[in-house]
């Protein structure tokens, strides 16, 4: 059973780390939000989104294009407008209080987006291979989790940097920015690159 945990983690980590566009979503969370109430989301979403990706196998791959890239617009323009709406004046004690809101608000970029993709598949792959559903899901939340780290410590660090030189409308304008346009390419890429 280790053997499988570590076999899908490596699987999974190494499809889901070139080029997702998780990770860009993660850094602009954590470019925004604090890390703990971000990874708590996340964490949460992996969880809920390979268990599905366990259970269901492979029929989750062929799931339709449409009902995919409509979900992940829907994620994405989410996200963007809690984002948009967002005061720009920074106060820890703020933060302290709606840390729940930035975990549900990552929760929900992960889990309403990239249903299908590399990570889910090769973990559905694997469970239908090994017949070991707990290891399986273990593995590929951990991989999912240690990925969703990497980008969020990463954020994490840029928020800091910018929180000291540009204004945090900038930021705001920026972050909604960079959502949407991330969106439109998953879009995209779901309806024309499957």
């Amino acid at each position: 059973m280790l053997v499988i945990f570590f076999a899908t983690f490596g699987a999974v980590f190494v499809a889901e780390i070139v080029g997702d566009k998780l990770l860009y979503t993660t850094g602009v969370l954590a470019a925004r939000y604090r890390t703990l109430p971000i990874m708590i989301g996340m964490a949460a979403a992996f969880m809920a989104k390979m268990g599905v990706a366990v259970l269901v196998g492979e029929a989750i791959s062929r799931l339709p294009r449409v009902l995919v890239a409509t979900i992940t617009a829907i994620s994405f323009i989410g996200v963007a407008i809690a984002l948009w709406r967002k005061d720009d004046q920074y106060r820890a004690e703020r933060d302290q209080q709606k840390a729940h809101k930035a975990a549900m608000i990552s929760f929900a970029a992960i889990f309403f987006s990239e249903w299908g993709d590399v990570g889910q598949v090769t973990a559905a792959a694997m469970a239908a291979k090994y017949h070991v559903g707990i290891a399986v899901w273990l593995g590929a939340v951990a991989a999912m989790v240690t990925k969703g780290s990497l980008a969020a410590f990463l954020g994490t660090g840029i928020r800091r940097w910018l929180h000291d030189r540009v204004p945090t409308v900038v930021v705001r304008y920026v972050g909604v920015s960079l959502l949407l346009l991330l969106g439109s390419l998953s879009v995209i890429e779901i309806l024309l690159f499957r």
